[in-house]
Order: C-alpha cells, then sequence, then structure tokens
C-alpha cells in the first residue's frame, strides 16, 4: 500500500506469544502459570502497592501531566547502579528506549548488526528507522565464535551492534573484559548492550560507560523487579549520549503511576535481591529434573530467568507444548532460526514450588 512507510511494505512482525491470560476471568488467571515472556513470576515489592495506593487516595493529579524530572527517581536509580545521575535517563520501558536509540543513531540504510539469535523486537524497530539488519546467528550449539562475529563486523561494518547480554533465548552472555575489548577494537560502532536480564546473571558492563562513549546500556525493571506492566526502563551512557537522547525524548510518556511503582521497587531492593535469588534455586533444582529427560530434552545452562531447551524431535516439541498449555503452563515456541522454530522452546524460570509443577506436567506428558 503506497501510503505505508516504504521500509515496512515487505517486513516481518514481531511475534508474540500467548496472552491468554487477558482473556479470562480472575479466577482462571490464578491457575495459569505464565512462562512465555520473561515476567517476573511474582508480584513486585509490597512498597509498591503502597506508593500506588497512596497517590490513587489522592486523586489531584490525574489531569495534569506528569512529572517530566523526578529528582527523588534519579537519585534511587542512581544509588542502585552505582553510576553519577548525569550518566542515566528513564523512558516508558526498554522498548521505547530502543526505539528512541534507533531514531538517533540510525539512518536510513545503515548496517545494524545483532548477534543472534536474540530479541526480535530490536531487529523490527532498526528496520523501521530503514536500516538494513543483518545477524551474527550461532550455531545449533549455541557457541559463540568471536573469529566470526568480528569477519562480519568488518564485512558488514555496522553503525551499530545490539548484544544482548545475558543474550535472550540462549542465556549465553558475555565478559566486561570482552566487551571492552570490542570498544577499543571497533572506536567507530556504537553498542547497544541490552542488560534486561543482568541481575539474575551479577553481570554488568554499566562502568564501561564512564569511560567509553561507543556504549550505551538498556535495563528494564520488567523483570527482576516484577514491574512488566508498569513498563519502566532507564539508559545508561556517558554524559553526551545522555544528553542527546535526552533532548529528542518526550519526558511526559513516562505516567505518574509508573514512576511511583519504580520509587517503590527501588526503594526495597532486598526484595528483589531474594526473588533473583529464588529463581537462581530454581533454576538449579529444574534442570536437575531435566536431566531425566535426557533421551528427549537437550540443554545449556543459562543465565538470565529462562532456560532454553531443546527437543530432539519436531514432534517432541509440539505434544510438550500442548501438554503444558492443556494444564495451563504457556511457554514460549521460538522462531528467530530454523533450529530454533523446529526444536526449542524457551521456558521462564520461576520458583521452585512453580518449576515443580512444570516437572511434574512434563513427567506426565512423557508416560504418556
Amino acid at each position: 500500500m503506497k501510503f505505508i512507510n516504504k521500509y515496512l511494505r515487505n517486513f516481518t512482525p514481531y511475534k508474540l506469544a500467548s496472552h491468554k491470560i487477558w482473556t479470562v476471568d480472575e479466577e482462571s488467571r490464578s491457575k495459569m502459570l505464565k512462562l512465555d515472556w520473561n515476567e517476573s513470576t511474582n508480584p513486585p515489592s509490597p512498597k509498591v502497592s503502597e506508593r500506588i495506593n497512596s497517590i490513587v487516595k489522592r486523586g489531584d493529579f490525574y489531569n495534569y501531566y506528569p512529572s517530566t524530572y523526578n529528582q527523588e527517581l534519579l537519585t534511587l536509580l542512581s544509588e542502585y547502579t552505582c553510576v553519577p545521575e548525569k550518566n542515566i535517563q528513564y523512558f516508558a520501558s526498554s522498548d521505547s528506549l530502543h526505539e528512541y536509540v534507533a531514531k538517533l543513531y540510525i539512518t536510513v540504510g545503515d548496517p545494524v548488526l545483532v548477534l543472534g539469535p536474540s530479541y526480535d523486537n530490536f531487529r523490527l524497530t532498526a528496520e523501521v528507522c530503514g536500516a538494513d539488519v543483518y545477524f551474527y546467528n550461532m550455531e545449533n550449539d549455541f557457541v559463540f565464535d568471536n573469529k566470526m562475529f568480528c569477519k562480519i563486523i568488518d564485512e558488514k561494518e555496522p553503525s551499530l551492534i545490539y548484544i544482548c547480554n545475558p543474550n535472550n533465548p540462549t542465556g549465553t552472555q558475555h565478559s566486561v573484559s570482552y566487551i571492552e575489548s570490542m570498544l577499543n577494537k571497533y572506536p567507530t560502532i556504537l553498542f547497544l548492550i541490552d542488560e534486561a536480564y543482568a541481575e539474575f546473571s551479577g553481570i554488568t558492563a554499566k562502568d564501561l560507560v564512564l569511560r567509553y562513549e561507543n556504549i550505551i546500556i538498556s535495563r528494564t525493571m520488567s523483570k527482576a523487579f516484577g514491574m512488566a506492566n508498569f513498563r519502566f526502563g532507564y539508559l545508561l551512557a556517558s554524559e553526551n549520549n545522555i544528553n542527546y537522547i535526552s533532548s529528542i525524548r518526550n519526558p511526559k510518556n513516562i505516567t505518574t503511576f509508573a514512576q511511583e511503582a519504580a520509587i517503590g521497587a527501588l526503594s526495597d531492593i532486598p526484595y528483589m535481591k531474594a526473588y533473583v535469588k529464588e529463581v537462581n534455586k530454581a533454576k538449579e533444582m529444574f534442570l536437575k529434573g531435566i536431566d531425566n529427560f535426557s533421551d528427549r530434552i537437550v540443554y545449556k545452562k543459562g543465565e538470565g530467568n529462562f532456560q532454553l531447551l531443546g527437543c530432539k524431535t519436531e514432534e517432541i516439541k509440539q505434544t510438550l507444548i500442548a501438554h503444558l498449555e492443556k494444564n495451563n503452563i504457556f511457554v514460549r515456541d521460538l522462531g528467530q532460526t530454523e533450529y530454533l522454530r523446529k526444536y526449542c522452546i524457551r521456558i521462564t524460570i520461576g520458583t521452585r514450588e512453580q518449576m515443580e509443577r512444570v516437572l511434574q506436567c512434563m513427567e506426565d506428558c512423557f508416560i504418556i
């Protein structure tokens, strides 16, 4: 259609997972175990509800735009990340942040390289801006080949490289020293490091933004902090990069509810850390259980609050997905590469009790 942006006339949409929890009543929803979008399986800190309830009772702000500069929020983000306030900016989700990054740093025809298979929404975001998106996809064993990665960088000469670290969906992770070596090797390329799952791995390149101009880091509070519904993310970058992106950012797009919820969550870091600890323990327990299905499922332990599982046949994959859904357990059917599409599922890791339910359901499936 001639009215549509020419860069989108033949685009591939970002594939959404099932969102059936919003099509059923509250009682039915309570029986579902939603493990397909890597959200927290527990609610956020009670301090979030306290902040929200407090402002709802006031109700004296609904007719006004939200605060465009929240000093309390910036201070808490700075204290949490140990990064100066001048190196931080917050957004209405990390997806929104990525859109601003694409607007600011990508022009029509720019080559953009994605270390994949990865979070596919950024691919779409870059394409919307007219970028030519290329991929370095790890092979089926998901072993990273740095020589091949650098070869593609040298061939394509991208203006921006997107690296999810830990990577979604493989769970693989790069060390801070490796990221720094790439910043030095390719000083004219901007590296966007997506640290959506950094709380679970304990690895972050945040300190590099204080020394390098060619790195920006996106963060979200949708995972470890359990605030997916509030849509809140933030950027860590050099002061120059923060100033540039702030100049095009719409500051009134972060709702008062999201800002207050973020303040509540950041005021209770021990709550978040306790949940992360529980998830990491649950993953260890879950993978020990998966070892009992080694004739049907293979895996490599990954970082993050999820685990990629490879089924040995397409039939096993489809049978397992159907059986889990029949029992109100929803997992992610992947499709970024042919191998993922045929054989792989990604399961969000919740609490030990929740993952015991998943293992029992899988056992019932394979016995049948």
